[in-house]
């Protein structure tokens, strides 16, 4: 309860800043709205050529490209501001101020995830949501409701992956100040709004096995059509499992080479 409490403090006060600077508002919305208007036209361009492209029809494509938008919406929430505030450009490890969260009486890893909220980010979350919904409406779609559960469990899965990957490259700075790490999953993971099968063997194995956003978005993808292979939710789980164990233990071993700035 003591840090659902704290939760909800830092929402309150990422809210108040949040509506000082109102207009945001206005772009966020304008943003949310042409990159989704971009992800569909692209989609229906393709498959006015093309029935299904390596068994994926249009209709489990635009659940991909939903699906796509909701775990982007999520990391903008709050996975990203946070760790931003922690090893971003300006953040606490390059500035220093990282030597107050240390003597903070919380978990250092719970407030390096949690503290920072762009709420925002709500409209594109409620954008892919409605394209999740709209493949799911698309009759012949193989898309079928009675999926759900299996869905929301590998969906947790994959964002659970996602923060891993997110914690262990901000624990990286730590090591290595001068380098933002998370670059290279911004690269990679504008790739998770197609199916992993359609890339080239060689990024499929990096998709899958290096950085798996293919578990991020793929996945729940075809849970949601029924066409998850056999063993794929429990090897999703567990994979989120050792991801989120591995990138604590990182976290905390790497939070160890922290210099203090007063030293």
């Amino acid at each position: 309860m003591r840090y659902f409490r704290l939760i909800v403090r830092f929402l309150r006060a990422s809210a108040q800043q949040e509506m000082a600077y109102s207009v945001n508002f206005f772009i966020s919305l304008i943003y949310s709205l042409l990159n989704l208007g971009v992800g569909v036209a692209g989609l229906d361009i393709l498959f006015t050529q093309v029935q299904s492209i390596q068994g994926w029809d249009y209709a489990s494509t635009l659940a991909l490209l939903g699906i796509y938008l909701v775990v982007t919406a999520l990391r903008e929430l709050f996975i990203g501001p946070s760790l931003e505030a922690l090893a971003g450009m300006e953040g606490e490890i390059m500035s220093g101020k990282f030597d107050f969260t240390l003597l903070r009486p919380i978990d250092i890893q719970f407030m390096s995830s949690f503290r920072a909220w762009r709420l925002f980010a709500l409209l594109d979350l409620a954008l892919g949501i409605g394209v999740i919904w709209r493949a799911l409406a698309i009759p012949g779609s193989l898309l079928a409701p009675g999926n759900i559960l299996v869905f929301a469990v590998v969906m947790c899965a994959g964002m659970l992956v996602m923060y891993s990957i997110l914690l262990a490259f901000s624990a990286l700075v730590f090591w290595s100040p001068g380098f933002l790490f998370t670059w290279v999953f911004d690269g990679l993971i504008q790739l998770a709004r197609y199916p992993v099968g359609m890339y080239p063997q060689w990024l499929r194995f990096v998709l899958t096995w290096v950085i798996p956003v293919g578990v991020i978005t793929t996945i729940p993808a075809q849970a949601l059509s029924g066409n998850l292979p056999a063993g794929y939710l429990a090897g999703s789980v567990g994979l989120a499992v050792v991801f989120f164990l591995g990138a604590s233990f990182l976290f905390r071993r790497s939070v160890r080479r922290y210099t203090s700035a007063s030293s």
